[in-house]
């Protein structure tokens, strides 16, 4: 079924209401896991509600905490997140770094003691709006084994590249591993094969069965070994900078928070590189669509160009659900 944007906003403010979000709060977070949804990211919007009410309730994710300021460094900051919720001490801090490179060229934000941020993507898409490059990731719980390893020590740790562009932003994604849990589980609800292999299963195969791999927590880090690589580079850079939690202080409990993330922002404007950026960025794009494609109609994309072709059409025909996940929030 599909669902305008209007409409799942609303049902999105009602329940953070309900949940005791101040105002203000409440519609930002509506916003965000809307904006989630309309661009195609089920996994972290509709398919995460029951997990961020979870986490309210459990008392990781405190609603009214704030973050505080703790220690500035000319363009750098670091900040407590006094375990507010992730996605908006997420936006809060690519709000404050792209401040920072507003007045220096170049923010740092690096926060603490924070919870999951919802879908990375959105934070480059923000920097990206206020002409910015942008690059932020983040460290998780070990749920990951490194390269040569069927034990999990690394955390499939995401991070994110943004650059601005009139014509479409380019925006990259990305977890360490092959494919996000995210991706994973809502394949293995489908009853789906992931399209590559994605983790090992019982008897340490590699595999694509996304229930077998839910099933293991395994997932296989991107690019093998050098996945796992930038996983560890993530938590040790992450965690430094904020002075805060890393993976392997995430043991205990086993649900994730009080993270470690980091958001860098570039001012192009202040930089002075705009005019030239714009040119030498549709360069690049438009020699990477000269590439012939793998298949007779395929089309070579770059990042975030399926996901403008996305919200542009979930805008004009409403965003797809699964109609028996839009019953269970209809009834929350």
């Amino acid at each position: 079924m599909r669902i305008f944007f209007s409409d799942m906003y609303q049902e999105f403010y009602r329940i953070f209401k309900k949940t005791g979000f101040i105002e203000d709060k409440a519609q930002l977070c509506a916003k965000l896991f809307t904006e989630t949804s309309l661009d195609g990211v089920q996994s972290h919007s509709v398919h995460r509600l029951n997990f961020f009410l979870d986490y309210i309730n459990k008392g990781y994710v405190k609603i009214h905490n704030e973050p505080e300021l703790i220690a500035e460094f000319g363009s750098f900051e670091r900040w407590e997140g006094n375990l507010a919720p992730g996605n908006l001490n997420a936006w809060f801090s690519m709000n404050r770094a792209i401040e920072l490179a507003l007045t220096y060229g170049m923010g740092c934000v690096a926060i603490r003691n924070t919870n999951h941020w919802m879908r990375g993507g959105t934070y480059g898409w923000q920097a990206a709006d206020a002409n910015c490059c942008a690059v932020c990731f983040a460290n998780t719980i070990p749920n990951m084994p490194p390269w040569g390893s069927i034990d999990r020590k690394v955390g499939n740790n995401p991070i994110v590249f943004a650059v601005p562009r009139k014509e479409g932003h380019i925006v990259l994604d990305m977890a360490t591993s092959m494919f996000s849990y995210g991706q994973i589980e809502s394949h293995a609800q489908r009853r789906e094969s992931l399209p590559f292999h994605g983790g090992y299963d019982s008897e340490g195969n590699i595999t694509d069965d996304a229930v077998e791999i839910m099933k293991t927590g395994l997932p296989l880090p991107m690019g093998y070994w050098k996945g796992s690589g930038l996983a560890l580079m993530i938590d040790l850079i992450s965690s430094a900078l904020s002075d805060g939690n890393p993976t392997h202080n995430l043991l205990k409990p086993r649900d994730q928070h009080g993270v470690s993330q980091v958001f860098i922002a570039f001012g192009m404007d202040k930089l002075q590189c705009s005019a030239y950026a714009d040119t030498l960025v549709n360069e690049i794009i438009d020699f990477v669509h000269t590439a012939k494609p793998l298949q007779k109609d395929g089309k070579v994309y770059y990042p975030g160009e399926r996901t403008l072709n996305t919200r542009k059409e979930n805008l004009e025909k409403g965003i797809p659900v699964d109609e028996e996940i839009w019953k269970k929030i209809i009834a929350m």
